[in-house]
């Protein structure tokens, strides 16, 4: 199989067993969000470690630790992905799964206003246009709801800032990701040991659920593959395939959680939401045909 080819596979899984997540972490929904996101740190960390350590990679994690300026860096960005985690945690849980779902097609496009907000950074033409769609859909949605898609805000900012920092982090994915999760395992195991001392939960339901029966405590571990599977597939895509083709395939993600969200879990569809989206998509595809025209004209790669 071509390395391309089974790229595009590998981007295909992540990008499913990301869209799918919704259902895994709606099986948790009786357990607290931020128990459900200490085990998700602690479980990712020991995957992560043990794959680490299976390519005998532990000693560049160890490396990039002395360095104190790519560690505070990391510590930002362990912070923004445990609020995007826990943002989308909570959504699927109190059945806001189809607003987070709109975070994820809104992240690119925030990405591209926080790089020329903060960073200086050049957006085209096209890119302006697709930033002026999603800035309608934002309104249309505000408008019609009553209230701004704050969710959906919240998870595609923190994600912006995450993806933006980790560009500028001179360390490879999986090292960069274990070091974040190994800095936030103090806060985690911390969270776990009140819960199951005190009872501490922060919603109205009963915490400390690791150990309590077989079902819950295998869900509870397999957070840390649930986690760290898609990213590898991801990591492994990125180095075989177009980075505008992994962005196309990529939307696949919101698409299956916008689909669970109205098909399983029956979450209302509302009208703006019928003139929102096709709004989100057509900003979406002037986004990705500018990148894919960029790209081709830069590398010429065929795919």
């Amino acid at each position: 199989m071509k390395a391309s080819t089974s790229g595009i596979f590998a981007i295909l899984a992540a990008s499913t067993i990301w869209g799918l997540s919704a259902i895994f972490y709606k099986a948790l929904a009786h357990v607290p969000p931020l128990e459900v996101l200490a085990h998700r740190t602690l479980w990712s960390l020991v995957f992560f470690g043990i794959i680490l350590g299976f390519r005998e990679r532990l000693g560049a994690v160890w490396k990039t630790l002395q360095n104190g300026r790519t560690v505070a860096a990391l510590g930002l960005a362990a912070l923004m992905i445990s609020l995007n985690w826990a943002g989308f945690i909570a959504s699927v849980q109190f059945g806001f799964t189809l607003e987070a779902s709109l975070g994820y097609y809104f992240f690119p496009l925030m990405a591209v206003l926080l790089g020329a907000v903060f960073f200086g950074e050049y957006f085209d033409l096209w890119q302006g246009v697709a930033l002026g769609l999603m800035g309608v859909a934002v309104i249309v949605l505000t408008l019609g709801l009553g209230a701004p898609p704050w969710i959906a805000l919240f998870l595609a900012s923190t994600f912006s800032v995450y993806a933006m920092l980790k560009k500028r982090i001179d360390a490879g994915p999986m090292v960069s990701v274990f070091i974040e999760v190994l800095l936030l395992a103090p806060l985690a195991a911390a969270w776990l040991f009140a819960a199951h001392s005190q009872g501490w939960a922060l919603v109205d339901r009963p915490a400390g659920w690791f150990g309590n029966n077989l079902r819950d405590t295998l869900l509870l571990i397999m957070t840390g593959p649930m986690t760290a599977g898609p990213l590898l597939l991801f990591s492994y895509a990125a180095q075989r395939v177009r980075l505008s083709t992994v962005g196309l395939i990529q939307y696949l993600n919101p698409t299956l959680q916008f689909t669970v969200a109205a098909m399983i879990f029956v979450e209302p569809v509302t009208l703006w939401h019928t003139i929102a989206l096709p709004l989100i998509w057509a900003a979406l595809a002037l986004y990705s045909f500018e990148s894919w025209r960029r790209e081709a004209r830069n590398a010429g790669s065929p795919i």
